[in-house]
């Protein structure tokens, strides 16, 4: 309001080095306050000014100069636009050069804020010849530079298969694969990005990171004491799974899907929820691989997540890969439904607060098509809606009339007295069904 920024823009021309260099930092705090700010920083035409002699100047204004265009890029991609429209990048590139660790990192960071926005801008960083020096500076031994470079690379894959395959054809991946053991957690965290936002795109790409030999060592990421390790290494699984069950069946046969069950068991929330998802995708893909996940005892740390977690998102995800491993076959169902869940899936789905989301992914209709195992099945008889109660009694009228042991049971725990309780439309599937289940017993026992 006392128009400082239109104050400092002259010193930044000041012929005394050290003036320039405070000056910027001036307007890069003043920048990074607020959208505002930052706005009224590019208006006050301060960026031509900030940028015109940056390659002559020296490593302090470099890095002075890198805050205050990351300082405005953060804010809005409007903003981030404006940088580049000056011909900021161009500038920046040949900083991205510069002997000194701090100043490559301080311009990695003002790109990763450029790129993060949207694909164009992405794209704009990457025509401007970012890509392989961003490669070059995950290869220096400072740990700092390391983790914002990757940072970047991971910010420019994730809007588009082509600008993954920008930052794979400049042989970023093998760098990364062999960063994965770093006991730094933070570049940790940055490494598991960029190769998830690697793999999430395609096949190709997601085999591309299999082949630099992520497996086994990627599977120790989720026993790491750091939540994000742990969250971004599963996101990571989960790219990968999603895609084919060649990919699944990889995965499985590095031990990777036993790893992610006891992850999903070691901790709480949302860095759950990629594993969740993990399981699900692997069970979707084949009977084999569903198997696979009920072997690996993936089963019940999904029906804890159900009971114990509050966030709808994270109870549909697990109600949902539920649903993938018992799809399959009735085999695949009774395991599911020897797990206990049924009753806890149909409470979320008669629960009047649950999300639509949630409501959709526990139908329960995914497990109850393949469910013949009648013991699991008969307490939802009294409390399941219209809906389900058909695709029930529809498995009672499969198995009843071909096994006496289960027609007795019927009886015996009041199911069949449940069943005749039933109002059906005259002609209807669920008349069908019950008049089938009646026909299995003698007329005095059905009156």
């Amino acid at each position: 309001n006392s128009g400082v920024v239109c104050l400092l823009r002259p010193l930044l021309l000041d012929v005394v080095p050290s003036i320039r260099q405070t000056a910027a930092i001036a307007l890069g705090r003043l920048a990074d306050y607020d959208v505002e700010l930052a706005e009224a920083v590019v208006k006050a035409g301060i960026l031509p000014q900030l940028i015109c002699s940056l390659p002559e100047e020296n490593r302090y204004y470099k890095k002075a100069a890198a805050f205050v265009l990351r300082a405005i890029a953060k804010h809005s991609p409007q903003l981030a636009q404006a940088i580049v429209q000056c011909g900021a990048l161009e500038m920046l590139v040949i900083c991205l050069e510069d002997f000194d660790p701090g100043v490559k990192e301080g311009t990695s960071w003002a790109f990763g804020y450029i790129a993060r926005h949207n694909p164009e801008l992405s794209q704009a960083v990457v025509d401007a010849g970012a890509v392989p020096l961003l490669v070059l500076c995950i290869q220096e031994p400072e740990i700092a530079l390391k983790r914002i470079a990757a940072s970047t690379l991971s910010d420019i894959s994730k809007h588009s298969p082509e600008l993954a395959q920008t930052v794979v054809d400049a042989g970023a991946i093998a760098h990364l694969a062999q960063m994965i053991p770093n006991p730094d957690a933070k570049l940790k965290r940055q490494v598991l990005s960029a190769l998830s936002q690697i793999a999430k795109h395609s096949v190709e790409l997601a085999e591309l990171v299999v082949e630099a030999e992520i497996f086994p060592v990627v599977l120790t990421c989720l026993k790491d004491s750091d939540e994000y390790v742990k969250k971004n290494g599963a996101t990571l699984i989960r790219e990968i799974a999603k895609h084919t069950p060649e990919l699944s069946q990889f995965i499985v046969n590095s031990g990777g899907v036993a790893a992610v069950v006891d992850c999903i068991g070691s901790c709480r929330g949302t860095v759950r929820l990629p594993g969740i998802m993990t399981l699900g995708y692997v069970a979707a893909h084949s009977e084999n691989l569903s198997m696979a996940v009920i072997v690996s005892k993936g089963i019940p740390p999904l029906c804890v997540c159900l009971i114990e977690e509050h966030e709808d998102h994270i109870k549909a995800a697990a109600a949902w890969a539920l649903g993938q491993i018992g799809r399959h076959t009735a085999e695949h169902a009774r395991h599911v439904a020897v797990a206990n869940v049924l009753p806890t899936l149909l409470d979320i789905f008669v629960d009047t607060c649950s999300s639509e989301d949630l409501k959709a992914k526990a139908t329960l209709k995914n497990i109850l098509q393949k469910c013949t195992y009648l013991p699991a099945l008969e307490p939802l008889l009294h409390e399941a809606p219209p809906s389900i109660m058909k695709l029930i009694i529809g498995q009672f009228s499969k198995v009843l009339p071909h096994d006496s042991k289960a027609r007795r049971l019927f009886v015996t725990t009041g199911g069949l007295k449940k069943v005749q309780e039933i109002k059906a439309e005259p002609g209807s599937l669920l008349q069908e069904y019950i008049n089938t289940i009646n026909n299995c017993y003698p007329e005095e026992i059905v009156r």
